[in-house]
């Protein structure tokens, strides 16, 4: 489901219909953005604080790591307050691209998803 780009706090992302296999595949390839996206796998759509995630990268990195997946179509992030909020968009990914997010967690040794 595409949501309206101009909700308030939403950041840009491409439409379901516009994501690029190469663009994902690029963006899971790296080992950070990789346990990103295992991380809100497993968080089962529930949205994650950027702070929420303990990774071994400077906050500029992180930053960049969750501009990647956004703008790959792996996430969907919005602004709370000070915050941005994460939300995997699992359902978008399985429309355009089905059982690929599940194999490369898998693959990755990521716990399964149900």
């Amino acid at each position: 489901m595409d949501h309206d780009q101009d909700c308030p706090g939403l950041l840009p992302e491409p439409p379901t219909a516009e994501l690029q296999l190469a663009c994902v595949l690029h963006a899971l390839a790296d080992p950070i953005r990789l346990r990103i996206v295992s991380e809100l796998a497993d968080a089962g759509g529930d949205e994650l604080n950027c702070l929420a995630f303990e990774l071994p990268v400077t906050k500029s990195t992180m930053t960049h790591h969750f501009r990647v997946l956004r703008e790959a179509g792996l996430i969907r992030q919005h602004r709370r307050g000070t915050s941005k909020m994460n939300t995997l968009r699992a359902e978008d990914l399985a429309a355009r691209f089905p059982g690929l997010l599940d194999a490369v967690l898998a693959a990755a040794g990521c716990p399964a998803r149900h």
